[in-house]
């Protein structure tokens, strides 16, 4: 007989979105996710697809229907370690990571406020510091503080164990490896930016003002860095004119071969974010093509109508700097006119193209094709950006059919 639990992998907003509605049709759910909050990358975003709601407008709501359901267990900090089995009976070896800090914890901020040591934000893609305690997000569900004992100060521990009036310190946590049964599996673990510093003649890494769109994301996140401000790294400065280089990374056959579906998309919206923060600035778009299907005309539209926009069609050969004004001057041949380009600009986004997340890791039992997307295989099904680079939209619509096919999965077997 097959088990009835279905697993999903992965607390990003298609993972949410899978478990809220397996549950709610009367599966019993386990999420997991590898990161002290669920959310994944919508939660560092300001804006995202297709309505330009904030992260907490769909990720809040979900959450709730998670807290009042009783058949959703979820587990932060975990990840697969291997699959066994088959369609309606898998077993799955996971491993927790000790976040120090227990259900106690009312995420009050005292631990914090006492707190020396500091660490860099992955969150924030390194724009920032945390201390060594730390709310992931302003949002973070579950709404717990976590430790990085590795960044503490010397008399770190004690001070924040004192300061905690809920006995929600535990150093003595450990790791934990365990294994758990189930009849399907959703994989969900979404995307990661692809790697900035291989693309060495974009200067990434080399000059400050040179950053990538999740960086952007960041600096015009009102609960970003930067307080929503789109200021240049150098100087702190806002910047006046500023180049955004499309597929940064992308539909090159040195990096990612494929296109990766939003970046276009993501670059018309930082368009207007930086449009808001100072209607006089000016983007500069260098693109292949401008891809925006569907639907998202009319954002190209509202884009060009909003902000200050001038598209250059050719690919960017070189970014330099000037060391004394730290501006950047960003050269690529003008494919239309045939004459070669070169703009100097205060600022430059890379537009990063998407791989898997799980890219690089080995996992017994799961299938992925040659750029690391999942591959959907009898009872494991993909979906979300696991699967293929899609919006948010359509990340939720393969959400949805994931789990069809999932209970699909469980009642054959």
């Amino acid at each position: 007989m097959a088990n009835s639990t279905i697993l999903v992998v992965g607390g990003g907003i298609s993972g949410v979105t899978a478990a809220v509605e397996a549950a709610e049709v009367g599966y019993e759910v386990v999420l997991v996710e590898k990161e002290p909050t669920l959310g994944g990358r919508v939660a560092q975003l300001k804006w995202y697809f297709p309505k330009l709601c904030p992260p907490a407008c769909g990720l809040e709501i979900n959450y709730r229907r998670i807290k009042t359901n009783p058949r959703i267990k979820v587990y932060t900090m975990t990840e697969v370690l291997g699959i066994s089995g088959g369609p309606g009976n898998y077993k799955v070896r996971l491993k927790k990571k000790p976040r120090y800090v227990n259900e106690n914890c009312t995420a009050c901020g005292e631990c914090e406020k006492v707190c020396e040591g500091e660490r860099i934000s992955e969150f924030d893609f390194g724009l920032r510091k945390t201390k060594a305690i730390y709310l992931p997000c302003p949002f973070a569900f579950p709404m717990r503080y976590v430790l990085d004992k590795d960044a503490l100060a010397p008399g770190d521990l004690e001070r924040i164990m004192q300061a905690c009036k809920y006995n929600a310190i535990d150093p003595d946590m450990k790791e934990e490896e365990f294994e758990l049964e189930a009849g399907a599996i959703i994989w969900a673990t979404g995307w990661k930016p692809y790697d900035a510093t291989k693309l060495d003649n974009l200067g990434y890494g080399k000059f400050e003002n040179v950053i990538t769109n999740m960086q952007m994301e960041r600096l015009a996140s009102p609960w970003g860095p930067t307080g929503g401000k789109i200021l240049r790294p150098s100087d702190n400065t806002p910047p006046k004119r500023v180049a955004f280089v499309q597929c940064a990374g992308s539909r090159d056959e040195n990096h990612l071969p494929y296109c990766s579906y939003i970046c276009c998309l993501a670059s018309l919206k930082h368009s207007i974010y930086l449009a808001q923060n100072d209607p006089e600035a000016e983007s500069l778009i260098f693109y292949i093509d401008i891809r925006t299907p569907g639907r998202y005309e009319k954002f190209l539209k509202r884009a060009q109508e909003e902000a200050k926009i001038t598209f250059i069609k050719g690919k960017v050969a070189k970014v330099e700097e000037d060391p004394e004004t730290k501006d950047l001057i960003v050269t690529a041949e003008d494919t239309l006119s045939g004459k070669k380009v070169h703009e100097k600009v205060n600022m430059v986004v890379l537009a990063l193209g998407m791989e898997p997340s799980i890219k690089g890791l080995e996992i017994s039992g799961l299938k992925v094709d040659e750029n690391g997307f999942v591959i959907t295989d009898n009872g494991i099904i993909a979906c979300g950006c696991a699967k293929m680079p899609l919006d948010v939209m359509t990340s939720n619509e393969t959400a949805t059919g994931a789990v069809i096919k999932a209970i699909q999965t469980i009642l054959r077997g």
